[in-house]
């Protein structure tokens, strides 16, 4: 059984993965209407794997007997200045989530909940490639700069992204 504590953390990052997803579909859109469809799809894989960490975080609340509490969720932005704009906000994003993610770490260790910080475990890890996969791409956008060919081909490699299912939830 979850304590009321980590119940509500857990649904306050039910929602932020979520605002997550919200998030990254706005910025797909908006490299797709900026005529780069390949970073578009690559920010389309990037919602639906937020929606699957908020899925993760629901299932397990569910496991525990805990309930599930969906708020609604705020707007986000939709227009950027370029494409690196784009790549630094999702940086930072992700940076913001890890931060989040250690809160509920240590949330579950003050609370003695050892088996949320075993489930919490892979979000780490996520985590990790997340913000070395957006560092990666803006270090790669810095390289190219104005170079049109470099830009293209860029976009062509993002748009080869495909979407797999995160561990916890394969097989569902």
């Amino acid at each position: 059984m979850l304590s009321k504590k980590i119940e509500e953390a857990l649904n306050s990052q039910i929602n932020a993965e979520m605002w997550s997803a919200y998030l990254y579909l706005s910025m797909a859109s908006y490299c797709h209407a900026s005529g780069k469809p390949g970073m578009g799809k690559w920010f389309e894989v990037q919602f639906k794997e937020e929606q699957d960490h908020a899925m993760i975080l629901f299932k397990y609340v569910i496991s525990r007997g805990g309930n599930v509490k969906l708020d609604a969720i705020k707007a986000v932005p939709t227009e950027w200045d370029s494409v690196m704009k784009v790549y630094e906000g999702a940086l930072a994003h992700e940076q913001k989530v890890t931060s989040m993610i250690n809160d509920l770490c240590a949330l579950a260790s003050q609370e003695n909940d050892y088996a949320t910080s075993s489930m919490l475990k892979w979000f780490i890890d996520e985590q990790v490639e997340e913000e070395e996969t957006a560092q990666n791409i803006i270090d790669n956008l810095k390289m190219i700069g104005d170079n049109g060919y470099g830009l293209y081909m860029l976009d062509k490699e993002l748009g080869a992204r495909t979407y797999t299912q995160a561990a916890p939830l394969a097989g569902e």
